[in-house]
């Protein structure tokens, strides 16, 4: 599942940042991430998200702190992975949001917006938190077009412990206006309703546990299991596991 979101949130990158690799950056790069820490309200790491490649040029040694992982071999893959399941529709319908305002941005205005929205994180030791994503670009070629961002991540569990996932558009001048946009959905919303079991059964299914080993996990009977599937298919419309699990990636039901 981890994979099969992350490709799909690269299709969306990709829109902005058909272009080759990127120059390296600028050493005034270092000065901007020592100042980060002056204007957070809580423990925060940062990262440079490269949008040609879809992936980190640079994590924060900070993660550790806020996560509680080692910021060595992290990707955007693995990141992805640690949303919280119901916050992963809201992160794509942000991402494709956020692209297409770009993308349709003159050029000479790409520089000028910071992008924010909060969205759940597993930590190390299982629990979420909320965390607070702010990017502002950093690099574009001379059409517009996306190179690198700065994402910086900070812990306001404090300030919000509850509620939907909010994205604002912030205009990087004197007034600092914020920009009301409507969100453009990636995934729609799944067409019939699921029981908390059945939740927790395809959740199993798409980590690619069996029926035996999903009845063993749960300590319930295989054929309780084998009940729950053919009630998820037939909710569907659908005739395989297959179809249902990919159905169920697409659409977001998790």
């Amino acid at each position: 599942m981890k994979i099969q979101l992350y490709e799909e949130a690269k299709k969306i990158w990709r829109i902005m940042s058909d272009s080759q690799e990127p120059p390296d950056l600028s050493l005034g790069m270092e000065i901007h991430k020592k100042l980060l820490g002056f204007f957070q309200v809580g423990d925060f790491y940062y990262f440079i998200f490269n949008l040609v490649r879809g992936e980190l040029d640079y994590m924060h040694h900070g993660i550790s702190k806020v996560l509680g992982y080692s910021p060595e071999n992290t990707s955007v893959a693995w990141l992805i992975d640690l949303i919280h399941p119901d916050d992963l529709p809201w992160f794509l319908d942000f991402e494709n949001t956020v692209v297409d305002f770009f993308y349709n941005l003159p050029p000479d205005e790409v520089m000028l917006y910071k992008v924010r929205y909060d969205i759940r994180f597993r930590k190390a030791n299982g629990e979420y938190i909320r965390l607070l994503q702010q990017s502002i670009p950093i690099q574009a070629d001379e059409y517009g077009i996306l190179l690198r961002s700065l994402v910086v991540h900070t812990d306001i569990s404090h300030l919000k412990s509850s509620g939907p996932p909010v994205l604002s558009l912030i205009r990087l001048d004197e007034d600092q206006k914020e920009v009301q946009i409507p969100i453009k959905k990636v995934l729609s919303p799944m067409p019939v309703s699921l029981t908390k079991r059945e939740k927790e059964v395809l959740q199993l299914m798409l980590t690619g546990m069996t029926r035996h080993q999903i009845a063993d996990h749960l300590c319930i009977s295989k054929q309780t299991v084998d009940q729950h599937h053919k009630n998820m298919l037939k909710k569907a419309g659908l005739t395989t596991s297959a179809a249902l699990l990919i159905k169920a990636v697409q659409e977001g039901w998790l």
